[in-house]
């Protein structure tokens, strides 16, 4: 549809609708469901962490709390007027939209904010009016309910996860626009787990076209969409790029959608951003998109580098008898050194000496060369071994634990590397880089990062600098603990990728 024609298809398409009321439909999102229940389990949280303060608590919760000119409530009803504040923060912090639960760090982070921003606020209002609160409220209560909120809500997840892996509570999805744009799209999701939309077809110019790939069949043409759309029993459009559909034509057709509450979803060219960085804007009647670009400088350095120093320190302390043991378990398997070091290129293209538990046997890097070339991998910038035959018994069960990799605590410590970042490379695969993997070494590489995180040994090169890149270009705070944690599960269950 292109033009007043097309403009003219989509008036009609309304006045067909307008003829016939009982085609239009309501569908109530699974999201939507699945953020009620997060209500629930909300109230179970702050109500039991109250409770449990309360029990804990040195005090009665008849003991009244004073304030000059002020009447005196007993704690119980300070509990309970905190507790109502908690939950409508939760609320105004947007923590259960739909658009964000399920999926990425937004949701944590709105839950942290809106914990932080609920207790600031009770400090700043018993100061102001000289409330004698217990301490112990903002020391205990405070810290427990955020992570028993973020541990809920990790746990829903879970749940939705098993979900949808058995195709339920997922978005049934058709992408609209010109063939190379709905492919991109296409193949961006599905090379991403848990986004909990299901690609079933595609809606091209002319409608009658081979599929766009081996399974994404063309369902309708502009023309045709709301029919095409019904037809399949999707409940979400993304609409991908198209010069060929009149901006009016493509206005009315979303409103077509939002009547039968199918989801409209507009997708940038731009891609691999986070959700932080994007602002919508409306300017003149045009839903601008403002995209931030993340400088790990001043401030934010600081922090990462902190966290650094500290994280690997206590982790270093906590560790040491598994460093002893592993340590002990080289030794008795056979000759070589206990360590191993290797250059690799960090920030801004800086070399430092790497340090692993040697897991290998000691003649390794003279063999890599001739199986790089009977593999046929010598010219790609990730240099592994499939089945690699250098790897000791012992190394074996180490590299499928990461723990030989334990000893780069150390490289931390010292400032070469950081917990989290990209995997430090060779400075061979490092001179086969191209202009966009060089961004890589923008910031620190890292011990552990989102390839490691994301299948490890089992991802090809173009996936694992995607990661890096997402990475590089999306940095924040959060995202390090996200991926630490889910560092800690790869670890203790390291599944077939790692190897």
């Amino acid at each position: 549809m292109t033009g007043p024609q097309g403009a003219e298809a989509m008036e009609d398409l309304t006045l067909s609708d307008e003829a016939h009321p009982h085609t239009k439909r309501t569908r109530r999102s699974w999201t939507r469901r699945y953020a009620g229940r997060l209500v629930f389990t909300d109230v179970l949280v702050v109500a039991g962490t109250l409770l449990a303060y309360a029990y804990l608590a040195p005090f009665s919760l008849s003991q009244r709390v004073d304030w000059p000119h002020g009447p005196g409530l007993p704690y119980g009803v300070v509990l309970l007027i905190l507790g109502l504040l908690w939950l409508i923060g939760l609320d105004a912090a947007d923590s259960r939209d739909d658009h964000i639960v399920g999926h990425g760090i937004i949701e944590y982070r709105r839950i942290v904010n809106a914990t932080l921003i609920v207790f600031c606020l009770v400090i700043a209002v018993a100061f102001l009016l000289r409330i004698d609160l217990a301490r112990s409220l903002f020391l205990f209560a405070a810290p427990l309910g955020m992570l028993l909120l973020l541990f809920s809500r990790w746990l829903w997840r879970q749940w939705l996860r098993s979900r949808q892996r058995r195709a339920e509570y997922v978005h049934n999805v058709v992408v609209l626009g010109e063939r190379t744009n709905a492919l991109h799209i296409a193949r961006m999701i599905r090379s991403t787990p848990d986004t909990g939309l299901n690609i079933i077809g595609a809606i091209t110019k002319r409608g009658r076209q081979e599929p766009i790939d081996s399974d994404i069949p063309v369902v309708g043409s502009y023309d045709d969409a709301l029919n095409a759309v019904e037809r399949v029993g999707a409940d979400t459009v993304i609409f991908a790029g198209a010069d060929n559909i009149d901006p009016r034509a493509l206005r009315q057709l979303g409103w077509e959608m939002g009547d039968r509450d199918i989801g409209w979803i507009v997708a940038p060219a731009t891609t691999d951003v986070a959700g932080p960085r994007i602002h919508a804007r409306p300017v003149a009647g045009l839903p601008l998109v403002h995209i931030d670009f993340p400088r790990l400088e001043g401030a934010k350095r600081f922090l990462k580098r902190s966290f650094d120093i500290v994280g690997s320190s206590l982790i270093i302390l906590v560790a040491s008898p598994v460093l002893l043991a592993v340590m002990i378990a080289i030794k008795l398997d056979g000759p070589g050194p206990l360590f191993y070091t290797q250059e690799r290129i960090g920030r801004k293209g800086m070399p430092f000496r790497m340090i692993k538990f040697r897991s290998m046997v000691a003649d390794a890097d003279d063999q890599l060369a001739s199986l790089l070339d009977v593999q046929g991998t010598s010219t790609q910038p990730l240099f592994k071994v499939t089945n690699d035959p250098r790897i000791t018994r012992v190394g074996r069960f180490l590299r499928k634990h990461s723990l030989d990799e334990l000893p780069q605590l150390f490289n931390v410590l010292m400032g070469d590397m950081s917990l989290v970042g990209p995997r430090p490379q060779r400075a061979a695969e490092v001179a086969l880089y191209d202009e966009a993997a060089h961004r890589r070494l923008l910031v620190k590489p890292g011990m552990s990062g989102l390839w490691q995180v994301s299948g490890r040994s089992s991802l090809s090169w173009e996936d694992a600098i995607r990661l890096d890149l997402y990475y590089v270009e999306n940095w924040s705070f959060t995202q390090d603990i996200v991926i630490l944690f889910r560092t800690v599960k790869a670890v203790v269950a390291p599944g077939e990728s790692a190897h």
